[in-house]
């Protein structure tokens, strides 16, 4: 037996994140919102719905699943059946004031750690630790005081030395916060795809997100310029926030496509690629601040990185039916398959840049680790 499940997350206006568990109608242990295939939706189409029918749950999910389990489910009969699961993430936008199981079923918001302890099944207990958060990480700046401090301790004959080199930069903080802006601007992103009357907004959202990303960028190419110790080879942070800044550049211009040709309506493909996305830059998220220590965190890095790369074919894939369909659709109106692409397009681009991250950082983990 095969069932999808949803796993509902956000982040908080700290950085920390949550998941929410529900109790199960017969045993009240903590689950995750899950059911059988619906007909007529996909896979992640189909965990959403039971996110919506058993918590209320309204979100962005991403059609590349995060990770399978296995459960024993017990019949009143007495018939136990093996059931697989496959979890998708869902990117969490709101909560409904009433849904069809309001009354049957427990809702609440965990931290990662007590949501793995919370449920049973030890492959789900793993898919939770493994959806992490971007780890609290000291700043450069009191960490290369500190490097500094030391190194005058020991080696009284360097302290001089000390005086005469420049600021080390804030190439991590400033890393951090272009995949806040990420963050924001593919969640954006999602919600303007999903069409209705704030389309508008989440335009404006973008253009401003892209405006202070651009921002953090020429910061970073400055620190670059005038700082004479970096952590990295030059080439590898202008690398990295080069391919960072284009993936926003290009939602922003997936936004102006939007904004000029006046869509409105949008392929379940377009949103099911804006799933992508999110998730993309959720995981780019969590691995930007592991670089502060490449030696420690490479295994990590390991695993992020092959997300990237698994979620961009995954969106090839998606791109290549959603511009079938579309092609199909179109004869009769050559100039809705000329904007489709355009979109496509620069949907498509941002996957790559993703995919451009992960190979910058993997780069560094060789070179480094």
């Amino acid at each position: 037996m095969r069932q999808v499940a949803a796993l509902p997350y956000r982040v908080e206006a700290d950085g920390s994140m949550r998941v929410m568990l529900i109790t199960s109608r017969e045993t009240q242990r903590w689950v995750i919102p899950k059911g059988n295939p619906i007909k007529g939706l996909r896979a992640h189409e189909a965990a959403a719905q039971e996110a919506f029918e058993e918590a209320g749950i309204e979100g962005i999910p991403c059609p590349a699943l995060i990770g399978q389990y296995r459960y024993t489910k017990r019949r009143k009969t007495g018939v136990a059946r093996v059931v697989d699961v496959d979890v998708f993430p869902l990117a969490v936008t709101g909560q409904a004031t009433e849904w069809p199981e309001q009354d049957e079923r427990t809702c609440n918001w965990f931290t990662l750690a007590n949501a793995a302890s919370a449920v049973d099944e030890p492959e789900l207990k793993g898919i939770i630790a493994g959806f992490r958060e971007p780890p609290p990480t000291p700043s450069i700046g009191d960490r290369g005081v500190a490097m500094r401090e030391e190194m005058g301790r020991k080696f009284a004959l360097l302290r001089w030395f000390q005086k005469l080199l420049p600021s080390e930069g804030r190439f991590f903080e400033l890393f951090e916060a272009h995949t806040a802006t990420l963050v924001a601007g593919a969640d954006s992103l999602a919600r303007m795809l999903q069409g209705g009357p704030d389309l508008d907004a989440h335009i404006r959202e973008i253009v401003t997100q892209e405006q202070n990303a651009d921002d953090i960028a020429r910061e970073v190419l400055q620190d670059v310029r005038r700082t004479y110790v970096t952590p990295f080879d030059r080439s590898a942070i202008t690398g990295l926030i080069g391919v960072m800044d284009d993936a926003i550049d290009q939602m922003n211009q997936t936004a102006k496509a939007v904004q000029l040709f006046e869509v409105r309506e949008f392929a379940p493909q377009m949103r099911d690629m804006a799933g992508i996305i999110v998730e993309a830059a959720r995981v780019t998220q969590e691995a930007i601040p592991l670089l502060r220590s490449l030696a420690h965190n490479a295994g990590r890095l390991h695993t992020l990185t092959g997300r990237l790369v698994e979620l961009e074919g995954h969106a090839d894939e998606i791109h290549d039916r959603g511009l079938k369909a579309l092609f199909k659709a179109s004869q009769s109106d050559p100039m809705r398959f000329v904007v489709g692409q355009e979109i496509y397009a620069h949907l498509e681009k941002i996957t790559d840049r993703f995919e451009d991250v992960a190979n910058e950082i993997q780069g560094l983990v060789i070179d480094h680790a």
